[in-house]
């Protein structure tokens, strides 16, 4: 029992020096990495230390001074940095956040607001100064009219946002291909401030920030050069000689070269592979003794043929936008075409009804193109299968009729939207249909104005007598209506000998297969027949 007794003594003694020796080897390790001494602690001075040495002994292995840390301050980097020791891992350590300023570098300048080329449609990507409303010096104020901005669809007036003076124009009037947020105009708020913008070039402060950050850059570019130098020299190495015989190698575009220039190959030692002649050797040929003959036989060919007398006309922002939409159109959409003809005796018979009732109460006259769009709106909400749009996902099938038409004017084709045409009455969409002619034909079309239309109908019958054609269908739309000329026709009649004269109309339905299969357009068709056939029951 007393053997017992001393040994749980002993044990309890032991679990008391433990929480000394903790506690000793914690203070070590932290005198250790708060003192700027680099010997590393080697495993006997550690165990010594949590063993117990007198605190002299312990402030001579492990000398402990105030760490020094620096803080520098800057306008554009703040950098903190430590000299604290750290075991294998390295002795220095530093951080840095990069603040940027938005400010023009010039210091002279004060305070001012740079107007950036607005996008004023979903697809536009660069735009025209049409013409300025505003001059440099004016006073603007929040919705006012800055400029007309010539869109990829129409030209829209653009506003200001807010209040100020108009101290530089940095794009003049007539100015073509912004790029959308390009810097325009400058805007200042106080007026004495105007006079000191004269001079003032957005590029050149532009160009002048970059530097900054760009010392880091090129030495990767000129490993790039040095990397790309070397592939020459092979291909400069490879050929060898011609083979033997009186066959002359060459490439399609080095024979090409040499007919039009009258240059004989056999005259020619080709450096291509296995001996072809190239591109290269028939201009290095012409380059040298070869030129002058050449240079005869060009001259005496030329003076043969007259000189053509052209023209050339600059591309317009619409009829740029309208070739890659129909290209686009063409080279992804599978198109189909669904013809019919339509007896228009009955339409032009309510029509010459309504235009009476109109004349009476002062209206405008209604149009064969009016009947056709109403009619066309009516047959959509019966197959709405034709009023839907393609995507990778699904087939979008609207609830709203709305209906382009198709308007030519001297910069392009404009294709303005008149808004729910199934529910509005025939002299509403005739005088929409005329207003948005006009607006086209002046340029000064809204986006509201040709944006989010379902369905397009294009007339060349009536305007120009076009008997009949096949319309491109107008992305991301599903179906296009071309309308042609009506014409009278003989046609049999009742009796055996009997025989009648109608007025048909042709109408061909253009059509995306993806979206309208064949039966579903022919059903479409139907119902636009039966409505310009009866056109009573369009007022039911």
């Amino acid at each position: 029992m007393a053997y017992a007794s001393r040994i749980l003594l002993n044990q309890s003694k032991k679990l008391k020096d433990v929480s000394t020796l903790l506690r000793r080897g914690r203070a070590a390790s932290i005198r250790y990495f708060s003192s700027n001494n680099r010997a590393p602690l080697n495993r006997d001075d550690a165990f010594s230390a949590r063993l117990g040495f007198s605190p002299v002994e312990r402030m001579a292995k492990c000398s402990t001074d105030i760490v020094p840390v620096s803080i520098s301050f800057a306008t554009t980097r703040t950098t903190l940095s430590s000299t604290m020791g750290r075991p294998r891992l390295g002795n220095d350590f530093s951080c840095s956040t990069k603040s940027l300023r938005g400010f023009s570098s010039a210091s002279d300048l004060p305070a001012h607001q740079e107007i950036g080329m607005p996008s004023l449609s979903p697809t536009m990507t660069e735009g025209n100064i049409a013409r300025w409303l505003k001059k440099e010096g004016d006073k603007v104020a929040p919705g006012e009219v800055l400029c007309e901005v010539e869109t990829d669809k129409a030209t829209v007036e653009m506003e200001c946002m807010e209040e100020g003076y108009l101290a530089k124009i940095v794009k003049a009037e007539g100015s073509k291909e912004i790029q959308v947020g390009e810097v325009i105009a400058i805007t200042v708020e106080d007026e004495e401030d105007i006079g000191k913008f004269k001079d003032y070039s957005p590029s050149s402060t532009a160009d002048a920030t970059p530097p900054k950050e760009e010392p880091a850059p090129p030495p990767p570019k000129e490993e790039k050069v040095e990397q790309a130098s070397p592939p020459p020299e092979p291909k400069t190495s490879k050929p060898s000689p011609p083979p033997t015989g009186d066959r002359v190698f060459a490439s399609p575009l080095a024979r090409k070269l040499a007919e039009d220039n009258n240059v004989p190959l056999s005259s020619i030692k080709g450096t291509g592979p296995e001996g072809r002649i190239v591109k290269a050797d028939i201009e290095d040929y012409l380059a040298s003794g070869g030129k002058e003959a050449t240079a005869k036989h060009s001259k005496a060919t030329d003076s043969k043929v007259p000189a053509l007398d052209y023209v050339d006309i600059p591309h317009s922002h619409i009829r740029k936008v309208t070739a890659s939409r129909l290209a686009f159109s063409k080279q992804t959409i599978p198109h189909y075409y669904l013809t019919v003809d339509a007896c228009v005796d009955k339409l032009m018979g309510l029509r010459s009804q309504l235009n009476s009732f109109q004349e009476t109460s002062g209206g405008k006259r209604i149009s064969v193109n009016d009947l056709v769009v109403k009619a066309a709106a009516l047959a959509l909400r019966k197959v709405p299968q034709c009023n839907s749009s393609w995507t990778d996902d699904y087939i979008r099938q609207f609830k709203n009729v709305n209906i382009n038409v198709a308007v030519q004017t001297e910069n392009g084709l404009y294709v303005p939207v008149v808004k729910d045409a199934d529910k509005k009455g025939l002299s509403t969409i005739g005088e929409e249909v005329r207003s948005l002619a006009q607006k086209a034909k002046e340029n000064s079309l809204k986006p509201e104005d040709y944006e989010g239309g379902t369905f397009t109908v294009s007339n060349l019958g009536g305007p120009f007598g076009i008997k009949q054609f096949c319309a491109v269908v107008n992305p991301p739309q599903a179906a296009i209506l071309a309308v042609g000329s009506a014409e009278k026709r003989v046609v049999p009649g009742n009796g055996p000998d009997e025989i009648n004269f109608a007025s048909y109309m042709p109408v061909t339905l253009s059509c995306d297969h993806r979206v309208v299969d064949g039966a579903i357009g022919a059903e479409w068709l139907k119902a636009l027949k039966g409505y310009i056939e009866n056109p009573e029951s369009m007022l039911l």
